[in-house]
Order: structure tokens, then C-alpha cells, then sequence
């Protein structure tokens, strides 16, 4: 694939629905969901694929039932736990984006330990989105911004787009070039707002559980087949 994305991001969605058509209960979506992300995490490596970002957790997932909050949390901990060996076999940096300080201790602990062992790893960048928000990202940059305006750390003629990605939770992430979802929704879902302006979007019914290596692969044939113009014409490009 000559026109392959550096930047892939993936909304996982379907883990309940999944559960439900298994006659089963939500954890068992969410359990099958993480084996989805161990078995695309590699293949998208093995596709050399340069930064791969997992919507993992929103600021509005709080608002789901605590226990199945506490299941989730318990999760990210153990596949964090598991997935380390895989991650170094892979040479893979495993990084993070959103508010971290609302996230359980152990949670936190287990993040920082794995990012700081795979920070040397020169492969696949992977990003968690952890209590992660599109609008939130862009108020607090704007807060900070603002902050160093009203100091004359910045002046206000100089703020510009770069001024803005600088203070994104984004910021080490160039632009995405893909945003899959699964589940058969199409919208975004306040996720990486900033960053997917001239994403292409490739919508999938498939649940996440169920999401294989060859619906990767399909998703970046498609992606194959766009004429990305970002504002152009196409005999300019040509």
C-alpha cells in the first residue's frame, strides 16, 4: 500500500452489544474486546503502521454503572500487566493522552511503569486515550494559553495554530490520516477533534469484539483508494 497512514486511530465500540448477542454478561464484551486490541495492536505493527491511538476510556465513561467502571479499570490494569512482553517484543513505545489524575492509583502506577520501560522503543508509537476528551483537550489548552498570554509569557499576535497543537494533550502526535469505528456508529464521539480535521473516516458494523486483522486490512485498503485533496483540487494533485 503506497499511500498506507502513518497515524491510525480506532473509536473500539460494540463491547456490550457483543456481550448481549452472546446471551452474556458486559464484562465478557469488554474481556473479548481486549483481545481484539492485543491481536490489532500487533498486526498494525507488523504493518508498519507509525502511531496507532485506542480510544480506551472517555470522560463520559464515568457516567456508566460504577461497577462496570471498576471492571474496566481492573482490565486496563491486567491487559497493562500482560501485554508488556508483547509490547517490547514488538518494539513498541506505549504513550497516554487525557486527564490522568482522575484514574485509580494502581491504574496510574501501572501506566507509568510500562511507558517508562517501552519508552525506548523505536517501532510503533501506541497511544491510550485514558479519561479523554476532544472538547476538554482544546479548553484546557486555551486555559493555559491564556494563562501565559495574561503573564507575557506569550503574546496575543503570536497565537496561531502552532501555538494551539503545542499545548494539546496531542501535541507529540502529528495529524491522523484514519479514525475507524466499529459497531456500525458514525460519529466521533469527542475524540481527537483537533487532530482528525482532515482525517478520513472509515465507519465499520462489525463489534469490536469481532473486529480481525483483515478488517484492518480492509479499513487501510480503503483508506488506499481516497484522494485526500486537503483543500485542492485534483489536477492540482495531479
Amino acid at each position: 500500500m503506497s499511500k498506507k497512514p502513518k497515524h491510525v486511530a480506532i473509536i473500539m465500540d460494540g463491547n456490550g452489544r457483543w456481550a448481549t448477542k452472546q446471551g452474556k454478561e458486559r464484562f465478557a464484551g469488554h474481556n473479548r474486546g481486549a483481545k481484539t486490541v492485543s491481536k490489532i495492536v500487533e498486526h498494525a505493527a507488523k504493518e508498519k503502521i507509525e502511531y496507532l491511538t485506542l480510544f480506551a476510556f472517555s470522560t463520559e465513561n464515568w457516567n456508566r454503572p460504577a461497577e462496570e467502571v471498576n471492571i474496566l479499570m481492573k482490565l486496563l490494569v491486567s491487559s497493562l500487566r500482560k501485554q508488556f512482553s508483547r509490547l517490547t517484543e514488538n518494539n513498541i513505545k506505549l504513550s497516554s493522552i487525557g486527564n490522568l489524575d482522575l484514574l485509580p492509583s494502581i491504574v496510574k502506577e501501572e501506566l507509568s511503569y510500562v511507558k517508562n520501560k517501552t519508552k525506548n522503543n523505536t517501532g510503533m508509537v501506541l497511544t491510550l486515550a485514558l479519561n479523554y476528551g476532544g472538547k476538554e483537550e482544546i479548553i484546557d489548552a486555551v486555559k493555559t494559553i491564556s494563562d501565559k498570554v495574561k503573564n507575557s509569557i506569550i503574546l496575543p499576535e503570536k497565537v496561531d495554530e502552532s501555538t494551539i497543537i503545542a499545548h494539546l494533550y496531542t501535541r507529540n502526535l502529528p495529524p491522523v490520516d484514519l479514525l475507524i469505528r466499529t459497531s456500525g456508529e458514525e460519529r466521533i464521539s469527542n475524540f481527537l477533534l483537533w487532530h482528525i480535521a482532515y482525517a478520513e473516516l472509515y465507519f465499520t458494523k462489525t463489534l469490536w469484539p469481532d473486529f480481525t486483522k483483515e478488517d484492518l486490512n480492509i479499513a487501510l485498503s480503503e483508506y488506499c483508494k481516497r484522494e485526500r485533496r486537503f483543500g485542492k483540487t485534483s489536477e492540482q494533485l495531479n
